[in-house]
């Protein structure tokens, strides 16, 4: 089967590179591949697998839909499994959007809902320019990747977002992120700085492709304040932060901050495709077909979503991501100070990044932080290295970052205290291996 992909798939696709496994069965965070061997899911869907693989309460959702026999596809008419699904989803709105929000249903990918999004506030506000910030990642097409940090031919303004391992002005911390925000007020306030009043504002709360790279609430708090002053719509992109996974409902939650707009993705479905954008209704001024999709009515992704909704709101599953998330990270500190090659761990809840870094050589000479909190050269190959000693083990994890060199933890919310120390221990040990140079010695067992 694998060779056979190899033969007939694009050469895009990605993760079948990194993971050379053949899934045949999955629950939770475990997954069987066909040879027998039992992986720890740390990957998740890209984020997508709130509950982890075929919960319980998804699969008797999906099940209730097809024993129904209510159409599986109805475009965007009113359905009973619509709903409940709006219904729910509005209860765990941040307060200030609910009361007041409208929902669009859009293609069954996030990069469909920025696509809507950016539709949306340029129809409002009759501008065309977009805020967005360096590092950001919010899909593969044509408008998404405009916004993104990887593109080159842009209608869009880049803005620092601040990354305090390696901050753009050398400080990190909060003289950083104060640096970032008056940049972006002396742009939007200069009448010669070149950038027009834009039709929006587009972010991540914590960038996740980008090396998973929390805001600093106060930095965020700000960026609403500033949009606000200036009447710019405030679009936050939660399709990976979303449902709980930064140990609060959504990721703004944990600044108080209200958006204008809210991208939301992956969990939202319960791992079936679905995608919407919520956002004020003062904005809701586009005519009727002005973005519209035939898929963007999947019934079975919405019962699907609301089962998971409600089951992370229920459970208090956030909670659990927070404090389970604290642990590890404390963990991977611990980690890092045995091996230099981790240079920063970092993330919210169950969204955890460990930079990986080359540790013999020096760091970069312009900063202008103590020594130990130097950023070193990034590391892509090994970090592709730890990636490839984890598989080896039982653990499934991916890479992001600015060159590849971030491993990155997206277990499901629903992982156990014991699961969590399994995950930790294969990644010490694969960690290790790379570090000590043993990582793929003829000879070794396979775990």
């Amino acid at each position: 089967m694998l060779r056979r992909q190899a033969a007939r798939e694009s050469s895009a696709r990605t993760y079948a590179r990194a993971l050379p496994i053949v899934p045949v069965r999955a629950r939770g965070l475990t997954i069987e591949g066909a040879d027998g061997r039992r992986y720890l899911d740390c990957l998740s869907g890209a984020g997508a697998l709130a509950l982890g693989h075929n919960h319980p309460v998804v699969l008797e959702a999906v099940r209730a839909v097809l024993d129904s026999g209510a159409p599986l596809h109805a475009l965007d008419l009113a359905t009973p499994v619509k709903d409940a699904f709006v219904t729910e989803l509005f209860h765990t709105l941040p307060p200030g959007l609910a009361d007041h929000a409208r929902v669009q249903f859009c293609g069954p990918a996030g990069t469909d809902a920025v696509e809507a999004a950016l539709k949306l506030v340029r129809t409002a506000t009759g501008r065309t320019g977009i805020l967005s910030f360096t590092g950001a990642y919010h899909g593969m097409t044509a408008g998404a990747q405009d916004a993104s940090g990887h593109a080159t031919d842009v209608r869009v303004t880049r803005l620092p977002y601040p990354y305090d391992y390696r901050c753009p002005f050398g400080t990190g911390g909060e003289t950083g992120a104060e640096l970032a925000a008056r940049w972006t007020e002396y742009l939007l306030d200069d009448p010669r700085a070149g950038v027009p009043t834009p039709a929006g504002m587009i972010l991540e709360p914590v960038q996740g492709e980008g090396g998973v790279i929390p805001a600093p609430d106060p930095w965020l708090r700000r960026m609403r304040q500033i949009t606000a002053d200036r009447s710019i719509p405030l679009i936050a992109d939660e399709v990976q932060s979303g449902v709980g996974r930064t140990g609060a409902f959504w990721a703004v939650d944990h600044s108080g901050i209200t958006p204008d707009v809210m991208v939301l993705s992956k969990a939202i479905g319960g791992s079936l495709p679905l995608a919407v954008v919520v956002y004020r209704d003062d904005l809701d001024v586009w005519e009727p077909g002005a973005h519209a999709g035939t898929f963007r009515g999947n019934q079975l992704a919405m019962a699907a979503g609301t089962a998971t909704l409600a089951y992370v709101r229920r459970h208090r599953l956030a909670d659990h991501a927070a404090t389970l998330g604290t642990h590890m990270l404390t963990q991977l500190r611990t980690l890092a100070d045995r091996f230099p090659c981790i240079g920063d761990v970092r993330g919210r809840g169950l969204m955890i990044g460990l930079e990986v870094v080359d540790p013999e050589r020096e760091a970069a000479e312009t900063t202008h932080r103590p020594v130990p909190r130097a950023p070193r050269p990034a590391a892509p190959g090994l970090a592709a290295a730890i990636r490839r000693e984890c598989l080896r083990r039982g653990l499934i994890v991916e890479l992001g970052g600015r060159h590849a060199s971030v491993v990155r933890l997206l277990p499901p919310l629903t992982i156990t205290d014991e699961q969590a120390t399994a995950v930790l221990d294969r990644l010490a040990d694969a960690v290790e291996a790379v570090a000590r140079g043993t990582a793929d010695r003829p000879g070794r067992p396979n775990p």
